[in-house]
């Protein structure tokens, strides 16, 4: 498949009215969760999309093209209402952000099992074991406060148990930016690195603006903490993007990405409703790439595959499980930092670093971390925390269900 050269049925503008902008909502029974996850990513995808038309439109001088981005903006601003409101009204705020995590998780650790560039990939292990992680905090959230157990929202799908604990996430900021990518790399990563840096801001802005809407102080406090561990990895994610590119060139891999993914979800789609939804979505995207590609011709002169110059798409994106490839990171890189561009094992950082600086701030007094005072009060409560484990934790030193961790990731020698 490739959208520069497919024929869309849908030509040019094609907006909605109110009466089709509002979907029928799943089902949050009966659902598959990685339909939910595909909502969430689309949703995240089109945010991307509409805040970067955004910037583009603001650092445009000219009018006659700032009037085709509106248009362009335009469709994508209708696309995100509709999937938004997939979500049906009876999914509370704790089962959403749940869904948030597993596909914070099973994203990256699909992306990661292919992708070529040893620097991208080291990237996505390592906050994989940390939105793991989060996936465990706001379990055992919902245990302690709702007496839910999370295993049902993720379908057994994935493991909930602790992965590097959120405590040790908290580095100071010049240690979340990474080394850009070349324009050279390969299309896999290209969309790899779009990809991600979208779900994860989503996520984001989803913890920034309904934090202070959670029903309790610990929970509220919960989303503060991981809100800013989300706002690390997205600047880890968004410094791997190639900072070369024009906002023209920039624009045509937004809609090629945009294709991609809608074309993935919509070959992976089981319901039938939303999978209608995905491929009106798709043709929509490929007028809106094709008019990209001409946008870029026509003000700079440039054929698209100055940005991809083979415009086919690579495999597909499917969501799916990934519990031992997630055991297999967990057991092998749980002590990992970073410091500057790089990862470290904690026990390979020297005392006076910039981590270690850091963490004496944020974490001076560890009773009063969020992440590390959901699991006391649960253990406290239902006398251990709350855990869906295929089988022990790769990590002896989480295996503990009577005490939350605090020094894996953290404090050098800890991880037996």
């Amino acid at each position: 498949m490739n959208p520069f050269e497919y024929d869309s049925p849908i030509k040019g503008q094609n907006y909605y009215n109110w009466e089709n902008i509002y979907p029928k909502a799943y089902n949050k029974r009966t659902t598959n969760p990685y339909t939910k996850t595909r909502v969430i990513l689309m949703n995240g995808c089109e945010t991307e999309q509409i805040f970067f038309l955004h910037q583009f439109q603001r650092n445009c001088p000219n009018n006659d093209l700032r009037r085709e981005i509106a248009k362009i903006r335009r469709i994508e601003q209708q696309q995100q209402k509709k999937i938004q409101c997939l979500k049906p009204i009876d999914e509370d705020m704790l089962e959403e952000t749940i869904l948030y995590e597993l596909l914070a998780v099973d994203l990256t650790a699909r992306m990661a099992k292919s992708e070529p560039d040893c620097y991208v990939k080291a990237a996505l292990d390592f906050a994989l074991l940390e939105d793991f992680d989060h996936l465990y905090r706001y379990s055992n959230l919902m245990k302690l406060e709702y007496n839910k157990n999370a295993e049902y929202i993720v379908g057994r799908y994935a493991e909930i148990t602790p992965g590097r604990p959120t405590i040790a996430h908290h580095r100071c900021p010049i240690d979340t930016v990474r080394r850009y990518n070349l324009p050279d790399v390969d299309l896999i990563t290209k969309l790899h690195c779009n990809i991600i840096t979208a779900a994860e801001q989503q996520t984001m802005n989803l913890y920034m603006n309904i934090c202070n809407l959670y029903p309790s102080d610990i929970g509220r406090r919960l989303y503060q903490e991981i809100g800013m561990v989300e706002e690390q990895h997205v600047t880890q994610y968004g410094s791997l993007l190639n900072t070369e590119m024009t906002f023209l060139e920039n624009m045509v891999m937004h809609m090629y990405t945009a294709c991609y993914l809608y074309y993935s979800c919509m070959c992976d789609e089981t319901d039938e409703n939303i999978k209608c939804i995905w491929e009106k979505c798709f043709y929509q995207e490929v007028a809106n790439l094709q008019k990209s590609a001409e946008l870029l011709k026509m003000y700079e002169g440039k054929d698209y595959t100055v940005v991809i110059p083979n415009g086919e798409f690579p495999e597909l994106l499917n969501l799916g499980p990934n519990i031992e490839y997630v055991r297999e990171v967990l057991k092998n890189t749980v002590t990992y930092t970073a410091i500057l561009e790089d990862y470290y094992p904690i026990d390979e950082i020297p005392q006076d670093s910039t981590f270690y600086e850091y963490q004496s701030i944020v974490n001076n007094n560890v009773n009063c971390v969020p992440s590390h005072d959901v699991i006391c009060r649960t253990i406290n409560k239902c006398t251990m925390d709350y855990r869906y484990e295929k089988c022990p934790n790769p990590v002896p030193a989480l295996r503990n269900r009577r005490m939350d961790n605090i020094t894996v990731g953290r404090v050098p020698n800890c991880d037996d």
